[in-house]
């Protein structure tokens, strides 16, 4: 029988975890479709909200647009339901599962999509809708990457993350073929078609995860010694009693004997107070942890990338340059999608720190670029024309070139985007904590994701609007600004934690800081420290204590 006499351990840091299969490499993958629900949305509805059909029943018959007030409200109530179901989703990961708490969130998902197919006039429905369906989007973003993070074998755990941006783009790029291709129906079908499509990647996603097994390390907090066996057996593609799953095992179960040492478990309030223990100027505490999750989470929606897929149609529009946006907003999507695959190369062979920091720098170039050639002779210079027969004059941008060139370095800005922080900051969120703080600290940096989201969805048709801000092409240097603190940012906070697993991570950060983790290789493992040898077994002392103890949360 698996585990009889203890769980053998080893004191090789080279051999924690097996080697990776096709089969593991593949059931860790699936989960990363979340994704799509995320980029599919953001992509839909930068189609939907300049359809006539739809806005003429949210604003009335002979409405030309939708109001700023009314595009910000759909655009960002979405974010507001995902914030709180990002934090929601963390305790109940704890209490029911990685994988059930992602597929609660499909549920809650599909709800909310079915209120919005069924919107007649108004805002009501479709607003009522996106509020829905961002629960359950909260539920996803934030256990996916917790899941992927806990079974992803550690030399491919960032490839396997990135897999997760990667959806995202498709997502992307799924809704602008779909807004392109029903964008001139001239009827209702041409926002119920993009809002419907929506139920595939529900099923999809909630039926798959039926078949896979929950996290390991979730049954090793909870206490189920002999689940956790069989759940990392699945996810390594070795059988229950390999040495591989022995050891690996033996590794988490002392990692999470160390940690509860230092975070004891207690209430539901003390569970979240821990999230906040220790000093600011400690790197290894949980208060810089939570400070580093959610302010990475920060930088990222501050590049600005989330200003070209939700409003980028309008803006392009309000130029005059464009003989069609749709075609124009594609293709930044394929752009995205193209560029994604990169990061899985680029995350595992350079690392993480050194992709955020020189992605920052590309990133800052491109946005001043844009922002310089839009106010000097792009964007921002325009005249206005009277078509033989127009009721009022049309608007025109006086140098095409220049607004090209503006195109084409918002494309350069997508690359640089898509390769390194769109997946960058998920990666790494879903490495930095300790198992007793885990899913509470990813679901606080996956909330401030959200959060920042839902902030820049409102006040961005504000700053642009034409009668609003009205910024045009001064709102890149906004953008600019932002991505050069993300640059200082990088430079000073971000640890290299590549190869290592999620138990060397912990210690890496104990060790090291952030500008000199790359140099940090690990040489003891949690067992070893715990006096045991190469084939030494943690007793049924140990295992005892840890199913006793997983009984609180």
């Amino acid at each position: 029988m698996p585990g009889e006499g203890g769980i053998a351990a080893t004191s090789d840091v080279n051999r924690i975890e097996a080697p990776v299969t096709w089969k593991a490499y593949l059931l860790c993958a699936f989960a990363s479709f979340g994704g799509i629900f995320f980029g599919y949305d953001s992509g839909y509805i930068n189609g939907v909200l300049g359809v006539e059909q739809f806005y003429t029943r949210v604003e009335g018959d002979g409405a030309e647009a939708l109001t700023s007030p009314h595009q910000s409200l759909i655009v960002s109530i979405l974010s507001c339901g995902t914030f709180f179901g990002a934090i929601i989703a963390g305790d109940i990961s704890d209490m029911i599962g990685r994988k059930w708490t992602i597929i609660a969130g499909c549920v809650i998902y599909i709800i909310g999509v079915v209120i919005q197919i069924a919107m007649t006039n108004g805002l009501g429905m479709i607003v009522a809708g996106r509020l829905i369906a961002g629960l359950g989007v909260g539920f996803e973003s934030a256990i996916v990457i917790l899941y992927m993070s806990e079974i992803c074998p550690r030399k491919v755990r960032g490839a396997l993350v990135a897999g997760y941006q990667f959806c995202i783009t498709i997502g992307l790029l799924l809704a602008a073929c779909v807004n392109y291709a029903t964008n001139e129906n001239g009827d209702a079908s041409a926002f119920r078609i993009p809002i419907g499509i929506q139920f595939l990647w529900g099923f999809i996603l909630g039926g798959g995860l039926l078949f896979l097994p929950d996290s390991p390390r979730f049954f090793v907090k909870r206490g189920r010694v002999e689940k956790a066996r069989s759940a990392l057996a699945r996810v390594r593609g070795q059988p229950p009693d390999s040495e591989y799953v022995e050891a690996e095992l033996a590794e988490i179960i002392a990692n999470e004997e160390y940690e509860r040492s230092l975070t004891p478990a207690g209430s539901w309030v003390n569970g979240w107070t821990n999230c906040f223990r220790g000093s600011l100027f400690k790197s290894n505490s949980n208060l810089r942890k939570t400070i580093l999750g959610t302010s990475l989470q920060m930088m990222q929606q501050w590049t600005g990338v989330n200003f070209i897929f939700y409003y980028s149609t309008p803006f392009l529009a309000s130029t005059g340059a464009i003989a069609d946006v749709f075609l124009i907003s594609l293709i930044f999507t394929l752009i995205n999608v193209c560029s994604t695959p990169l990061s899985f190369w680029g995350v595992e062979r350079i690392g993480r720190r050194p992709l955020l920091l020189w992605g920052a720098l590309g990133m800052l170039i491109c946005q001043f670029i844009v922002g310089i050639v839009g106010v000097t002779v792009g964007f921002n210079k325009t005249h206005d024309i009277a078509p033989p027969g127009a009721a009022e004059p049309i608007l025109r941008a006086n140098n095409i070139s220049a607004v090209n060139a503006q195109i084409a370095f918002i494309c350069f800005f997508i690359f640089f985007f898509a390769t390194t922080w769109g997946p960058g900051a998920w990666i790494v969120i879903g490495e930095i904590f300790p198992l007793p703080i885990r899913s509470r600290g990813v679901a606080l940096s996956t909330a401030s994701n959200w959060l920042w989201n839902t902030i820049i969805a409102v006040i961005t048709p504000y700053m642009v609007g034409a009668d609003q801000g009205n910024l045009r092409s001064s709102v890149f240097f906004v953008w600019g600004g932002l991505c050069t603190c993300a640059f200082v940012y990088s430079y000073f906070l971000i640890p290299e934690t590549k190869g290592l697993s999620l138990e060397q991570v912990d210690r890496m950060m104990q060790e090291t800081t952030p500008r000199t983790s790359a140099k940090w290789k690990p040489t003891t493992t949690y067992a070893s420290e715990m006096g045991l040898k190469d084939g030494s077994r943690l007793d049924g002392n140990v295992t005892a204590d840890v199913e006793r103890k997983g009984s609180i949360f």
